[in-house]
């Protein structure tokens, strides 16, 4: 088998692809991420916590704390969507488990095995 066949069957199989499609929708969803902690929150604790007006830019000892605290955010966030989608896909998952189908009826061929051993027990 060559080398370009191996390489196309690989990547075109189905977990490939989805990690694939998986990466670029994360990458899109931590932009989103991002631009909310930018945009919301971190303004939101510096108004909190008074005179700096851009959080991101708070430091404490010419250690930038603003721009930690602020990757920890993006993390938590996106940490907590991720454990939500999953979560909900097992609930999915699990719904769509049903009872196992009930046993199917015995054959002809079983019938007539059990009506022999019934009668070899009377004698």
């Amino acid at each position: 088998m060559g080398f370009m066949k191996e390489f196309r069957d690989f990547a075109v199989r189905g977990n490939v692809m989805d990690l694939a499609i998986g990466v670029v929708i994360g990458t899109a969803f931590n932009k989103i991420v991002a631009a909310l902690v930018d945009s919301v929150i971190m303004p939101l604790i510096g108004l909190v916590l008074g005179d700096v007006k851009q959080f991101s830019q708070l430091e404490l000892g010419g250690i930038k704390v603003g721009v930690l605290i602020q990757a920890i955010l993006d993390f938590i966030i996106i940490a907590l969507v991720l454990f939500l989608i999953v979560k909900g896909m097992n609930r999915l998952k699990a719904e769509k488990v049903t009872e196992p189908p009930p046993p199917a009826p015995p054959t002809k061929t079983e019938l007539l095995l059990e009506e022999i051993r019934n009668e070899l027990r009377k004698k």
